[in-house]
């Protein structure tokens, strides 16, 4: 595997990153789906998903939730936002979705094909979460379907937000 050390063919530094953000295991032959890596602006997020909740970022200054959390709101503008993670519900509408049939990363080959659905919260307008939609890719699927808010098991107690169809 090359390093920053090592130059490429065309004479350049080989500039890929060279830690890894998410972590992966091998398992047997297989290399498993990469797990959730928590820092500083998102362990609060990730520590509520485990509990089988959704904690969203809501700035001080004028109560907007911003999802990654900023330096800057991006809905007032305040420096000093210092938000407050706050429960929501996790209901909302698809916006867009997408079935992943070929999947970038190894760990998720196994589960392909599955659907990745956009969804805006019913907590916000204009708020957004991408997830997998667990009804799994053959459902019949519509812009403004009502999705509710269920959680994905992972290893090593962590768990993240998924979807589902509301049914009429």
């Amino acid at each position: 595997m090359a390093n920053r050390n090592t130059v490429l063919d065309e004479g350049q530094p080989d500039r890929r990153p060279t830690g890894n953000r998410s972590r992966q295991t091998l398992v047997g032959d297989l290399v498993s789906r990469p797990l959730p890596a928590p820092d500083e602006s998102s362990e609060e997020y990730w520590d509520a998903a485990a509990r089988g909740e959704l904690a969203l970022p809501r700035c001080a200054a004028c109560r907007a939730f911003c999802m990654p959390p900023t330096a800057i709101c991006p809905a007032c503008g305040s420096t000093e936002a210092d938000y407050v993670w706050e429960q929501v519900g996790g209901a909302g509408v698809v916006r867009s979705w997408t079935v992943v049939r070929q999947p970038f990363l190894p760990g998720f080959a196994a589960e392909a094909p599955y659907v990745l659905v956009d969804v805006e919260l019913e907590c916000q307008r204009g708020l957004r979460l991408i997830g997998r939609l667990v009804d799994g890719p053959t459902v019949t699927l519509a812009l403004g379907a009502r999705v509710s808010l269920t959680f994905e098991a992972l290893p090593e107690g962590l768990a993240v937000p998924a979807f589902t169809l509301v049914r009429p």
